[in-house]
C-alpha cells in the first residue's frame, strides 16, 4: 500500500539534471531531431511536475544550460541554475547539490533524472517513506544495470557514478537500494527512464504525464 502522508513536512530537496533537448534521446531514431527535443523536454516537465507535486518535496532545482527548456521549467515552479559547459552529469549534479547545500547544509538532497514521463508524485511518497532515515540511497533503472534516483541524507555525500553499471557503483559507493516490494507497478515508474523506443511504449503503458502526451498526440497529428 501507497503511504499518503499528507501532514509530512517537505524536507527534500530534487536536483534535475537537464541535457541540452536538442541533442537528447538520439535514440529515439524514429523520430526526427525537433520531435526528439519536443520529447526530452516533455520527459522532464512531467518529471518536474511530480517532484512539484509531492508533498515530501521543498523545491526541484533544474541544472541545464538549454534556455528554453530552463524557461520551461521555471514556469512551473521550478528553480533553474546554469550548468557548467560541457561538464557532464555527475558534475552538473554535483554542481546542484553544492548550490543547495550551501543554502541549507543540512539539505536532503536527492538527484533525479529527467526522463522519467510516467512518474507520479505518490512514487516519490513511497521511496521516501521505504528510505526513512537512510542516510544515502537509490533506485535502479528498469534495466536494472543504471540508476534514476541517487539520494543523501544530511551532511552525506551523494557518491555520484551516474552512467552505464552505475547501479553496481553506486552499491560500492554504500548507498543502499531502495527495491520494489512486488506490488504491480510498484516503483514502476520511477525506474521507467525513456531511451529507446521500447522504453517509450511501456512509459506509454504505465501512463505518461500530460505534457508527453500532448506532445505524442501532437507529433501522431503532424
Amino acid at each position: 500500500m501507497t503511504p499518503h502522508h499528507t501532514g509530512a513536512p517537505r524536507v527534500w530537496d530534487i536536483i534535475l539534471p537537464v541535457k541540452d533537448t536538442r541533442l537528447a534521446k538520439t535514440r529515439l531514431a524514429s523520430f526526427s531531431q525537433p520531435h526528439r527535443a519536443a520529447l526530452a523536454l516533455a520527459f522532464a516537465l512531467d518529471a518536474a511536475s511530480a517532484a512539484l507535486g509531492c508533498p515530501q518535496v521543498r523545491r526541484v532545482l533544474a541544472v541545464t544550460n538549454d534556455t528554453a527548456a530552463g524557461h520551461a521549467l521555471a514556469g512551473i515552479g521550478v528553480e533553474v541554475i546554469p550548468d557548467r559547459p560541457d561538464a557532464g552529469l555527475n558534475p552538473a549534479v554535483a554542481h546542484g547539490a553544492a548550490v543547495l547545500r550551501r543554502r541549507d547544509p543540512m539539505s536532503r538532497v536527492a538527484a533525479m533524472c529527467g526522463d522519467l514521463p510516467a512518474l507520479q508524485a505518490a512514487d516519490l511518497t513511497t521511496v521516501f517513506f521505504r528510505a526513512k532515515e537512510l542516510p544515502h540511497w537509490f533506485v535502479a533503472d528498469a534495466a536494472g544495470t543504471g540508476t534514476t534516483m541517487l539520494a543523501a541524507g544530511p551532511q552525506a555525500e551523494l557518491g555520484l557514478a551516474f552512467g552505464p553499471g552505475s547501479r553496481d557503483r553506486h552499491r560500492g559507493l554504500g548507498a543502499v537500494e531502495i527495491v520494489s516490494k512486488g506490488i504491480p507497478h510498484d516503483l514502476a515508474r520511477l525506474r521507467r527512464d525513456v531511451d529507446t523506443l521500447e522504453d517509450l511504449s511501456d512509459a506509454r503503458r504505465l501512463g505518461v504525464g500530460g505534457y508527453t502526451d500532448a506532445t505524442l498526440v501532437d507529433i501522431e497529428a503532424a
